[in-house]
């Protein structure tokens, strides 16, 4: 709603054009004394003829002026200027490290569109933007949001409003930011406020207002008038300073939105109660009507450069000239190369007007200083600050220094300039005397080694000789560098640069060629290898290529004897790395992986210390049995033949060797190891290990419990005496949720068809690309005829049905908690049938099913099974000392676990009591005798258990007593054992190493009595199961210790004989005999 300070390039054009002879002549302006202001004749001499140029302006351009369009290109150009003054980021001094070359580049990056970045001679930044339209705009957002400091303003508007200028999914909000530049910020629907905030230059911001405004105008439920007035009415309607207009409002209490300046826009919008709004329509339509009858224009040329002082700050000038004398000055845009300046008033006003007009364009006087151009940046200062100094004490006065020209513009109040002016020849004068500069020539393609990374380099000679480096940009392909600064920093900065261009002449470049696999190693944690390297070779530039290349070349740059020896250095780091990544893979059974870690990590450790390899177990949770050994080849080998020991003497594993052509290796492994997998799956999980490929050796070994690897061998001989005489292979296809159906539960399904057939049948693994392939193998009959069988199910599965049951809404929470867990499992176990039950609060007991017409039946049976155990179900507790819940649980739950699965029950645990009161421990007696070796104690149960002892189990009466057998089963219970006490250290072993090695084999803790106690009773606490395994381990560890004693006793026998100290000499040469004799 300000009034209007700046016209739009088409706005003034048209507002020129339509200038008539008559209104640019006034009449003389009647003078009674001296005082009075000129008349306009005495003020101005007259205007040149213009009509003819009018006129011709006026006249059509002819037949095809209508009908041809201009072409618009696809690509645009935009130059946007940021002042010194309103720059976030000052400092452009430093090579690579400007802000606004970092931000630019994001911009590009995001936006698509391209910027060039520069700095003029004022510090003002000009960055041009090229691309197309949506981009550019976009561009134009974030470089106003980004590199240029904003101003904020708010605007309230009823908050049922706000939604619509938000629009669908936000695009009219986004759409108003692009447009206007700005960042518009609308409340939360849950705060209460009405103000929206928008953020940007204070041109946007005014754009943005009236635009939300509007928005706000049409959905307010009030009458909205709209009325057209000319653009160049507007300022006599607003009124100086928006006063008017904001007196019209306050009366009426109408929303009065008048377009600003910048919009080019005639419509003024009106919004309030019916008869408030006719009132203020009445009162702007009166206002226009009179100044279009009272008022008249006239045109007079001023300077372009004159402009901005008419205009004055924020448009305050305008304001001013309007205030006093009620006439609107028209300016032209600045895009605009027109000089004249269009004054609207009534006549008796215009010339007072006008004096003021040309008052203010001449209050301002232009002057220059000389000065060469190299020495401008130093008259700046690091960030202006020189400049500052001057513009501080003289801010009306405005300085500009015009790229490649000697001189330094100045714009201000006449006295203030005067005083700028001899404060700048005062430092030109001192800096002429004490700088100098120098030109040096050197190659292009060396100058982005002399800037050195992040401009490292360029920035330390800088720094260190207090001088200006200017290196041409790479796309000037310029050799010349220019230095400028201190005589004495310039020369020293001069030799500094032309020995490091001499030194990289002399380099030498030398490809090495590193597996990409290494080059993370060589680098090391946060570069702490490659930082040695480099300061064990300072001379040389060592460059690794981009991971993301895939690239081996390692690329070294240096003095060429330098360059020789990193070479070396790093070809045999190279080579020590790859003969230390040898790597081997042992399949070790799952349940054997914990005894391989040891206690703590004690066996593993121990092992990758004393083979010196890296030892990786798969993750706990991984279905993986494969550990990996990596080192030297023979480190590799100790420590897979250690790990393998572990696993045989922990179990019954048979190891067996088999001959089997090796011309027929890869055919029995099959794609991907398909068909040698499906082998060891239906055999227990046995491994089975072929040799290396190409070696020729014909042994296949097989390992894992003895029946396993038993059956292993006969189905192995028998598909390689099949693939030697006429082994036959088809594929089929078949969607991956029909699987699990097709194979039946257990495997019951695809056991049939083997039996009956003879074939075997593979389906793919979840690491298998393709999920729908199925391979069928064996002879060409036995194929065809699995095949045919397989076929008929699948076309089975395929004919999708409907159907429906009832079951009882009681049920229903059952199959949907837990985000339908249970229909999940249903889908995946019978060929993904869809089962759908009623939503919830619908008192329905219908339920839907959607598959194939099998696996529909199996799944409703399977769910009336589900039923009929949750009718049947019953809870039962089971009270077992709170002490023991987390042992009961075991690792991660999975004891608990096996058990819900096993029985198909639900257990549930008590919340843990924080301080249970103290129970105290029962005596080691039973029926009022000390408990003799052996025997088992358990805890009694209280007559009473507490809350938090109790655990519940739900499901099958059967299933839930058999559910509590098996948890009582994995309460600890202990059983002493009677060693002497002298053996308790020798079973401690050194450093407690002895008994952790029985608590770890045997899977219980075992607890020695204090020395002081002098105590022979050792108690072992575990699992029932595990308890007699350990105490026979125990006797057995003590029957060792006592025949050790035995030995030690034999050994040291010591008889006691007296002899006559005259014949020791003889006895002596006795002793020494006998023993020689021995």
């Amino acid at each position: 709603m300000s009034s209007v300070a700046v016209l739009t390039q088409e706005s003034f054009a048209e507002h020129r054009s339509g200038l008539t002879q008559q209104q640019i002549k006034v009449a003389a302006l009647n003078s009674e004394d001296e005082s009075d202001p000129p008349t306009y004749k005495d003020a101005f001499p007259p205007l040149p003829e213009k009509s003819a140029c009018l006129e011709a302006a006026q006249e059509p351009a002819g037949a095809w002026g209508n009908k041809i369009r201009p072409i618009k290109a696809s690509i645009i150009t935009q130059v946007f200027h940021v002042p010194l003054e309103e720059r976030k980021y000052k400092d452009m001094n430093q090579f690579g490290e400007g802000e606004q070359a970092k931000i630019c580049l994001e911009i590009m990056q995001r936006t698509g569109a391209h910027l060039e970045l520069s700095l003029a001679k004022d510090q003002g930044l000009s960055i041009m933007v090229s691309g197309k339209l949506e981009a550019v705009m976009k561009a134009r957002k974030d470089i106003v949001a980004r590199l240029q400091t904003q101003a904020s303003a708010t605007v309230a508007i009823p908050k049922e409003h706000h939604r619509f200028v938000i629009g669908k999914n936000g695009e009219k909000l986004q759409d108003l930011e692009l447009k206007t530049a700005t960042k518009i910020q609308i409340p939360r629907p849950e705060d209460p406020s009405n103000q929206i905030k928008i953020t940007g230059t204070k041109e946007g911001i005014e754009k943005a207002r009236h635009e939300v405004l509007l928005i706000s105008a049409e959905q307010d439920k009030r009458a909205v008038e709209r009325l057209d007035v000319e653009k160049v009415f507007h300022p006599f309607i607003a009124g100086p300073y928006n006063k008017l207009v904001g007196e019209i409002m306050q009366e009426t209490g109408t929303r009065i939105n008048i377009p600003p300046p910048s919009v080019n826009r005639t419509e003024i919008v009106f919004t309030g109660e019916k008869e408030q709004l006719a009132q203020a329509v009445a009162r702007i339509k009166k206002i226009y009507e009179e100044k279009k009858k009272k008022t008249t224009t006239i045109a007079v040329e001023v300077k372009k450069s004159q402009h901005k002082y008419v205009i004055g700050p924020k448009g305050n000038s305008l304001q001013e000239i309007l205030e006093r004398t009620g006439v609107s000055v028209e300016i032209p845009p600045t895009d605009s190369s027109s000089e004249t300046v269009i004054l609207r008033g009534e006549p008796e006003k215009l010339g007072q007007a006008l004096t003021e007009v040309y008052a203010k364009a001449n209050s301002f006087t232009v002057s220059s200083v000389s000065a060469p151009s190299w020495l401008h940046r130093f008259i700046i200062g690091k960030k202006g600050q020189n400049l500052a100094k001057i513009t501080q004490q003289m801010p009306k006065v405005h300085i500009e220094f015009t790229e490649g020209e000697d001189k330094i513009t100045l714009e201000g109040p006449t006295e203030d300039v005067n005083v700028a002016q001899e404060q700048i020849e005062v430092m030109v004068k001192d800096l002429i005397n004490r700088m100098d500069y120098v030109e040096i020539n050197i190659d292009h393609k060396f100058h982005r080694h002399l800037i050195g990374k992040n401009g490292a380099n360029i920035n330390r000679i800088k720094d260190q000789y207090k001088v200006s480096v200017r290196i041409p940009p790479d796309n000037e392909k310029s050799n010349l560098i220019r230095i400028e600064g201190d005589p004495q920093g310039v020369h020293q900065a001069k030799k500094e640069l032309l020995e490091l261009a001499s030194r990289m002449e002399n380099e030498r470049t030398k490809d090495l060629i590193i597996e990409q696999r290494f080059h993370r190693t060589i680098i090391g944690q946060k570069g702490e290898r490659i930082r040695e390297i480099r300061d064990k070779f300072p001379e040389v530039i060592i460059n690794f290529p981009d991971p993301a290349q895939k690239s081996d070349i390692v690329q070294l740059r240096g003095p060429k004897n330098e360059v020789e020896k990193c070479t070396k250095y790093m070809q045999k780091m190279a080579a020590d790395l790859v003969e230390n990544s040898y790597s081997i893979s042992v399949p070790i059974f799952k349940q054997f992986h914990k005894n391989i870690i040891g206690k703590g990590g004690a066996n593993i450790k121990k092992i990758r210390e004393e083979s010196n390899t890296k030892i990786d177990l798969p993750a706990e949770n991984s279905n993986s049995e494969t550990i990996v050994i990596t080192g030297k080849r023979a480190n590799c080998e100790v420590a897979r033949s250690r790990i393998l020991s572990i696993q045989k003497d922990l179990a019954n594993i048979t190891e067996v060797e088999v001959s089997i052509p090796s011309k027929l290796h890869n055919s029995l492994i099959g794609t991907k190891g398909r068909l040698i997998r499906s082998i060891m799956e239906e055999c227990g999980g046995v491994h089975i290990h072929f040799p290396t490929e190409g070696s020729g050796i014909d042994t296949v070994v097989i390992r894992g419990p003895a029946p396993d690897v038993e059956k292993a061998k006969r189905q192995l001989l028998h598909l390689a005496e099949e693939k030697q005489t006429k082994s036959y292979t088809v594929d089929l296809r078949a969607k991956p949720e029909y699987h699990k159906f097709l194979i039946g539960k257990g495997g019951g399904n695809i056991r049939k068809v083997r039996d009956n057939t003879g074939a075997r049948i593979i389906f793919p693994t979840s690491e298998d690309k393709d999920q729908e392939l199925i391979t069928i193998i064996g002879t060409e009959e036995a194929v065809r005829e699995a095949q045919k069988e397989l076929e008929i199910l699948i076309k089975n599965l395929d004919n999708v049905v409907e159907d429906c049951m009832l079951v009882d809404p009681r049920h229903h929470r059952h199959f949907v908690i837990r985000r339908g867990q249970v229909l999940r499992e249903i889908a995946e176990e019978y060929g993904g049938v869809m089962v759908s039950f009623p939503r919830s609060g619908a008192q329905s007991d219908k339920v839907t099913l959607k598959g194939a017409k099998d696996c529909v039946e199996a799944a409703k049976k399977r769910i009336q099974e589900i039923i009929e155990d949750l009718e049947a179900q019953v809870t039962m507790e089971c009270a077992i000392p709170q002490k023991y819940h987390r042992s009961i649980m075991g690792p991660k739950g999975s004891r608990i676990q096996q058990i819900t699965r096993d029985y198909g029950v639900q257990i549930k645990f008590p919340d843990r009591e924080e301080n249970p009161a103290p129970v105290a421990e029962p005596a080691v007696q039973e029926n009022g005798e000390e408990i003799g070796e052996g025997k088992y104690i358990k805890e009694a149960d209280p007559s009473s258990p507490r809350k938090c002892d109790i655990i519940i189990i739900s499901g099958r009466k059967e299933k839930c007593e058999a559910a509590k057998e098996a948890l009582e089963a994995l309460v600890p219970v202990t059983i002493v054992v009677e060693v002497p006490f002298d053996l308790h250290r020798y079973i401690i072993g050194q450093k407690g190493s002895g008994i952790r090695k029985m608590m770890d084999e045997f899977e219980v803790n075992i607890q020695v009595p204090a020395p002081e106690l002098q105590s022979d009773i050792i108690a072992i606490t575990g699992l029932a199961a595990n308890l007699d395994r350990a105490k026979a381990g125990l006797l057995e560890r003590v029957r060792e210790l006592q025949a050790e004693q035995e030995d030690r006793a034999l050994r040291s026998f010591k008889l006691n004989v007296t002899v006559d100290p005259k014949y020791h000499p003889k006895s002596i040469n006795t002793l020494a005999n006998l023993a020689h004799l021995h």
